[in-house]
């Protein structure tokens, strides 16, 4: 049951007031910055905050599915068109706050003086070819008054940090590293690495969108089956399958052309937007993760994959080098040859793989929603 009472008034001084900006948060289909907002909120609900006051700014339409404390106050903002801009800023105005927390990069006009942004990343600014005209200029926009308006700014990777540093030349102290958290962090002793059935799956988790550079992932894949095998590497009679899922994104159309041109479409399953028991059931049964992007923020699914037990190969891209360390093959993300050598050096070397499944629940170890929840509640309340 969630609190839905707006008439808790606590007269105390050292009361903050806190509000958070979550109308991402409970949407029915959450990708990578309405996971984060859920994330939070849910994790912060586990924290002590009873000495403060924390408002949830909510859609009209949205469900909570877990209990809130009593501090927790849900503002319903019954906009549909404009809600940041019009309806947030309203509501902000009417009842001000002390700190106001933007889980991703749109700032309302009117807002605290205190506030504390979240940004993800600059992936338009590298690719800026895998956004719509109207996306880019957007995120252009919304990302330069987030870096103005901000009096904090929180970024998941250092290398997001260098990027806002490189090109919008803000203060290196304004601006606070807090790493995602994973949702296990009592990591799944998974067999995935065994072939099952006889299916060797590599899968794809994220957006079926340009910048996943899936394009290349699919030539990869073909040419990887086309490969005669190597005669030290039992790669045996599997039937290799390659698994992408995701919601349609900017690009798509170019990455459902590229399957249906190709010999092997039998081997490349779609399987569109996935619910969180269908994405684990996926990952118990994987063989290889694998995310070619050109360009992550942070790269959750890596992680996620980990705690799984499943052996990473990622691009040498971005975030995900930190975030990876050292439990995953690294690729050019550009280079095809690349990607289906990686493929298949894992599929050849089973000591390779137990190796990576060890350094994997290790690296995961070092991420979580409490820390993320603790080191975020410090930057919004003594910033």
């Amino acid at each position: 049951m969630t609190n839905v009472s707006h008439s808790v008034i606590i007269k105390n001084s050292n009361i903050m007031k806190i509000g958070i900006d979550a109308s991402r948060a409970f949407v029915k289909i959450r990708t990578g910055t309405e996971e984060y907002s859920y994330q939070f909120i849910k994790n912060l609900t586990k924290v002590d905050t009873s000495s403060h006051q924390i408002f949830l700014y909510v859609k009209n339409n949205s469900k909570i599915d877990f209990e809130l404390p009593k501090n927790f106050i849900i503002q319903k903002i019954c906009y549909n068109r404009l809600w940041t801009q019009l309806g947030l800023s309203l509501e902000i105005k009417k009842n001000p706050i002390d700190v106001l927390f933007i889980p991703s990069h749109t700032i309302p006009i009117i807002h605290s003086k205190n506030t504390v942004v979240t940004i993800h990343g600059l992936e338009f600014k590298y690719h800026p070819e895998s956004y719509s005209f109207k996306e880019r200029t957007l995120l252009k926009l919304n990302t330069f008054i987030a870096v103005k308006w901000s009096s904090k700014i929180i970024v998941p990777s250092e290398s997001t940090k260098k990027d806002l540093i490189e090109f919008y030349k803000v203060d290196e102290n304004k601006i606070k590293v807090v790493y995602h958290g994973v949702k296990s962090q009592k990591p799944i002793k998974s067999k995935a690495y065994k072939v099952k059935n006889n299916n060797f799956n590599i899968l794809f988790i994220g957006r079926l969108e340009k910048r996943k550079n899936l394009v290349n992932l699919i030539k990869a894949f073909e040419l990887f089956k086309k490969h005669s095998p190597n005669p030290f590497c039992q790669r045996g009679d599997s039937n290799y399958k390659l698994i992408l899922a995701g919601k349609e994104g900017f690009g798509f159309e170019e990455i459902k052309k590229a399957i249906y041109k190709s010999q092997y479409k039998s081997d490349i399953i779609l399987k569109g937007y996935v619910s969180e028991r269908e994405k684990e059931e996926l990952y118990k049964n994987t063989n290889i993760f694998i995310l070619p992007s050109f360009y992550e923020g942070f790269g959750l699914p890596i992680l996620e994959a980990m705690s799984y037990g499943v052996p990473i190969v990622c691009s040498n891209a971005s975030s995900l080098p930190e975030i990876a360390g050292d439990a995953a093959l690294l690729i050019d993300s550009n280079n095809i040859q690349d990607i289906s050598n990686a493929i298949e050096k894992i599929i050849c070397d089973e000591n390779l793989r137990n190796e990576m499944t060890k350094k994997g629940f290790e690296n995961v170890e070092k991420f979580s929603w409490e820390k993320c929840v603790e080191e975020t509640l410090d930057t919004l309340l003594y910033r």
